[in-house]
């Protein structure tokens, strides 16, 4: 909602908002932008507008909905405002259960060193990038595009309201499941949104996908660029792409893993589209570093190197685990997972969870609601951090795996490190 608030007030709209409360980082990020804020919902507080977009955080009973409700004001969801000042822009949206924000900023990063002043609006925070969202003065705006629902009265998911004209879908896996029954469910919204593609755009997705191979047999009226194709391939070994038999090493760009690895072809391919030279778009990314809160290093302390990193989900957990064994075969490495999401805390995962620790000497799991039958789960934030304080001195390297507040991990580690 800020980088919808920044979009909005470089579009030449008066914006202001409300929320229950303001956090630092993006409480300064809203004063810096010169947006009005007020805290709380109380409906005697309710400002005069034209026109209110209500997030998908609030529901009915909220009094500021309930007052706009009451007196039939106008109002739409966030990805409906944001897709109506999208209109006439060349939309790429990035999509797909894993790697959204990284390919996300990818692309971006590629366009704005070529010299292409694109908008953007992207979940995470890169320190390459003084805002995570931008108006921009080319065609061009690059999304991340959520498959989450838009709004209490909206239930389509974001992305329909963003009208791409090209597509990538990293991958499709089950997750939200606070608002999907199945696999299935998440699938219909994807098919939604190849419908609302025009025939002169695109779509980027990998074959090898299960999930988005199935959305594409429901119905493809756009251009085709399947990963994985006689014209497209990959190979994850050498970290090469081949496009129409030209081959071309990404082995010297600065992140690691298979799935960055997979996000840079997808950001590459993307801005072919967007006319910038595979060649151009390698160049680019060697000076790309990376995304917040994606295998940040946030500690260096008494030979324990301590990651922070934001998945969340079993095939996210895998690919960071085994992305930094690859990095540090020979060290002894300590995995802290925290079940945060929905999907997650429901057990949902039961069977490939723990699979996805093996790449780890150890792991230990803040399992909140006890849905995994593990011997080193813990049902309280104080028990695990109690446990970790015993585990530091054992181990070259602490993983933290968590799409919540990582910091109720980190400053503990950090002090007992210190203290040592």
């Amino acid at each position: 909602m800020a980088g919808l608030a920044q979009i909005l007030k470089e579009s030449g709209h008066e914006v202001s908002g409300s929320d229950n409360q303001f956090y630092p980082p993006m409480s300064e990020y809203i004063k810096k932008m010169g947006i009005e804020t007020q805290t709380g919902y109380s409906k005697n507080s309710l400002p005069n507008a034209d026109l209110y977009v209500i997030g998908n955080a609030l529901s009915r009973g909220n009094e500021y909905v309930e007052e706009i409700i009451e007196r039939k004001l106008p109002f739409v969801s966030g990805p409906e405002m944001l897709g109506r000042e999208l209109k006439n822009r060349d939309v790429f949206a990035i999509s797909g259960t894993h790697g959204k924000t990284t390919t996300s900023y990818m692309l971006t990063h590629i366009f704005r060193n070529q010299e292409k002043d694109v908008g953007y609006l992207i979940g995470g925070i890169s320190e390459q990038f003084q805002d995570s969202a931008k108006l921009g003065t080319d065609k061009i705006f690059v999304i991340e595009a959520d498959e989450y629902d838009s709004a209490f009265f909206d239930k389509r998911s974001k992305f329909i309201h963003y009208s791409p004209l090209n597509l990538i879908i990293n991958n499709i896996e089950f997750d939200h499941a606070d608002i999907f029954n199945n696999i299935d469910d998440i699938k219909k919204q994807f098919h939604h949104l190849l419908k609302i593609i025009p025939k002169s755009g695109n779509l980027i997705y990998f074959k090898e996908d299960k999930n988005s191979s199935d959305v594409i047999k429901s119905g493809l009226w756009c251009n085709e660029i399947a990963i994985g194709s006689n014209e497209i391939e990959i190979d994850l070994n050498q970290k090469n792409l081949i496009v129409d038999g030209n081959k071309y090493s990404l082995k010297n760009l600065p992140l690691s893993g298979e799935h960055n690895f997979k996000n840079y072809v997808c950001a590459i391919l993307a801005a072919r589209k967007g006319g910038i030279s595979i060649e151009k778009s390698i160049d680019s990314l060697k000076k790309f570093k990376g995304v917040k809160r994606r295998m940040d290093l946030v500690a260096d302390l008494s030979n324990v190197k301590v990651y922070d990193d934001f998945a969340h989900h079993p095939t996210a957990i895998k690919m960071s685990t085994e992305s930094i064994r690859v990095k540090h075969p020979n060290k002894k490495i300590l995995g802290i997972v925290e079940l945060g999401s929905n999907t997650m805390s429901s057990g949902y995962h039961n069977d490939n969870l723990i699979e996805s620790f093996k790449a780890l000497d150890e792991t230990l799991l803040l399992d909140r609601n006890e849905a995994y039958n593990y011997s080193n789960g813990f049902n309280s934030e104080k028990e695990i951090i109690e446990c970790i304080k015993t585990k530091l001195i054992k181990y070259d390297i602490i993983l933290i795996m968590t799409n919540k507040d990582s910091q109720k991990f980190i400053k503990p580690i950090i002090e007992n490190l210190e203290n040592k």
